[in-house]
């Protein structure tokens, strides 16, 4: 037996879900997030130490 068709607007809200998870596409291996480099001016805490521990 067939399904009967009933209009998204009408549709149940995990219906709907159902549908829209189907539909949706994934990113893959590319990463959405921007990326820029690194500004070579601005400070890095992590890389600077103390003077006497960095001429070991």
């Amino acid at each position: 037996m067939m399904k009967r068709f009933i209009p998204y607007s009408k549709l149940s809200k995990r219906e709907k879900r159902k549908i829209d998870t189907a539909k949706r596409k994934t990113w893959g291996a590319l990463s959405p997030v921007t990326r820029r480099p690194e500004n070579p001016k601005a400070y890095k805490r992590d890389k600077t130490r103390r003077w006497d521990e960095a001429h070991y």
